[in-house]
């Protein structure tokens, strides 16, 4: 699968992979930062943006595809930061291509199973849009304003363009159990940070266990006043905690 990316800047390539439900834009605030400095590879997964669209979807085929992408653009020494699902995808690919990764940042997500419910109001939300066929972003708002908060709906409308949804909603919700869950991994034996919002329960203590089994040699920092978009609610922080890490 040829992934949609886009890239900016020379030398040291990181490469940043946005959450569900999201596109290559979502780390923006996070690429700009490193432009200067770092080629920055910001790409779409597969079943969002403008990446190709596929009835599969599971952590093995998105890193996969990653891998794929990374070999096409001869990427090596690579800096990977990934949120969310994202991050789910830079922990999955410790296991196919650990000899070009140099340093790793997962943002408030940890490698678990999450429980069913994690997603049912946005479910519902998107649901009751398609089933009132909306196509106006306003009266998508309205509807939705029902169900999630709006920091989430206007979340999700970065990826409604043109009258239609960027991500594959029929293959994320046929394999929702896919990407809520997780299969342990081999120990991944070299340095990784892990960001998680004080505010978020997507990195509680009860999993701290699950992530240095899997990780070893992992680094577990809070940042506080934030919830599970860290890089959103806290930008300069997060930016500050990745460039000590790279130091």
């Amino acid at each position: 699968m040829q992934l949609h990316y886009k890239t900016t800047g020379t030398g040291q390539p990181i490469v940043f992979l946005h959450g569900l439900f999201g596109n290559l834009d979502n780390l923006a605030i996070l690429a700009r930062e490193f432009s200067q400095d770092y080629q920055v590879i910001q790409i779409d997964l597969r079943n969002h943006g403008l990446s190709p669209w596929s009835d599969e979807m599971n952590y093995a085929l998105m890193a996969d595809d990653v891998f794929k992408l990374i070999n096409q653009l001869s990427l090596q020494n690579i800096i990977l930061v990934g949120h969310s699902m994202g991050g789910k995808v830079a922990m999955q690919l410790t296991q196919i291509a650990p000899h070009l990764i140099a340093h790793m940042v997962v943002l408030d997500i940890a490698p678990i199973s999450y429980c069913a419910d994690s997603h049912t109001r946005v479910f519902k939300a998107i649901d009751a849009c398609i089933a009132d066929h909306l196509t106006e972003r306003k009266d998508i708002q309205q509807t939705m304003s029902a169900y999630i908060p709006e920091p989430i709906i206007l979340f999700l409308l970065k990826s409604y363009k043109s009258g239609r949804w960027l991500f594959n909603y029929q293959a994320i919700t046929k394999h929702y159990a896919d990407i809520r869950g997780w299969s342990e991994i081999e120990p991944y034996r070299q340095p990784v940070l892990f960001i998680r919002g004080s505010q978020s329960n997507y990195i509680i203590d009860d999993y701290l266990s699950d992530i240095l089994t899997q990780f070893p040699y992992a680094a577990i920092t809070t940042v506080e006043g934030a919830g599970h978009n860290v890089h959103t609610a806290q930008p300069k922080q997060v930016v500050a905690l990745i460039k000590d890490w790279l130091m």
